[in-house]
């Protein structure tokens, strides 16, 4: 089955204010069935100036956990999103640089 697996994703300064909030889209990816509660192991998520990247760097990678499936019935064919647990990233600490 194919998931879109996606990820809330907050931005805060030093002081912990946030800047913004967004659904990170991990991508698409076929997969055996996905339910709340499981464990995905994915790479971690990293800013490059404001925007959010998959950190691909040796060692960043993380597991996460399902905590939402979405099946939109309103489409055809239908699609089925995945959320992971949301995470926080701090602006000048989670900065992975230029590629």
């Amino acid at each position: 089955m194919k998931y879109i697996i996606c990820q809330e994703v907050k931005i805060v300064d030093m002081n912990e204010e946030i800047l913004t909030q967004t659904l990170f889209n991990r991508g698409e990816y076929e997969a055996p069935a996905i339910s709340v509660g499981s464990s995905v192991l994915a790479y971690q998520l990293g800013l490059r100036e404001f925007d959010v990247v998959l950190d691909k760097r040796e060692g960043k990678h993380q597991r996460y956990s399902v905590v939402d499936v979405e099946i939109d019935l309103m489409t055809s064919p239908t699609s089925t999103r995945v959320f992971l647990e949301p995470v926080t990233l701090i602006v000048g600490q989670h900065d992975i640089g230029q590629a």
